[in-house]
């Protein structure tokens, strides 16, 4: 659905003489049959919004280092054509919304100690080197558990926030999280 409304809103740049427009989807489009032809099968909703989000980290990439460059017209260009991607994402979450899904993802940490239980649905196995670094961890979550805590959030919010900014908010909760209670 997604892949047809996309190349619809092609066609009517084309009517409409928007040529950015259509250049920018066009190159969504190519890139969405690039990943149709790698994985030799049609790509659904939920992967076309995948390759989306990595055309706008591209961009976003680009802008950074036309900035560094000293070329302010090259990265105002790569942001309107983010502008234009930003219309085939589901909507974005608020960081108030992000922190909240942050702050749930390290409960069922603190609450299980693992995340492989939360994922597993099982309870919690331990090697010894996680035994002993859940000892340490005492139900406290702290920074070493970044990996952890994205773990749980990337499958709930995937596609409705930059992952860049999700990570530096965990990195930012967990880290308040050090101190002890």
């Amino acid at each position: 659905m997604l892949k047809e409304k996309l190349q619809q809103d092609v066609k009517d740049s084309l009517k409409n003489g928007d040529k950015q427009r259509r250049l920018v989807l066009g190159m969504v489009l190519a890139s969405i049959k690039n990943k149709e032809i790698e994985k030799r099968n049609e790509l659904d909703d939920e992967e076309i919004t995948s390759v989306v989000s990595s055309e706008i980290k591209k961009r976003k990439d680009a802008i950074e280092q036309y900035e560094k460059g000293g070329r302010s017209e090259l990265a105002e260009q790569e942001k309107q054509e983010i502008r234009i991607l930003m219309n085939y994402l589901p909507e974005q979450m608020s960081e108030e919304q992000i922190r909240t899904e942050v702050e749930k993802a390290i409960s069922e940490i603190r609450s299980t100690g693992s995340a492989s239980s939360l994922q597993a649905g099982s309870a919690p196995s331990t090697s010894p080197g996680q035994a002993s670094s859940l000892q340490a961890n005492s139900g406290q979550a702290g920074p070493k558990d970044i990996g952890k805590v994205l773990g749980i959030l990337m499958s709930k919010i995937k596609g409705k926030a930059d992952g860049q900014f999700v990570s530096q908010i965990v990195k930012e909760e967990l880290s308040k999280q050090k101190s002890p209670v």
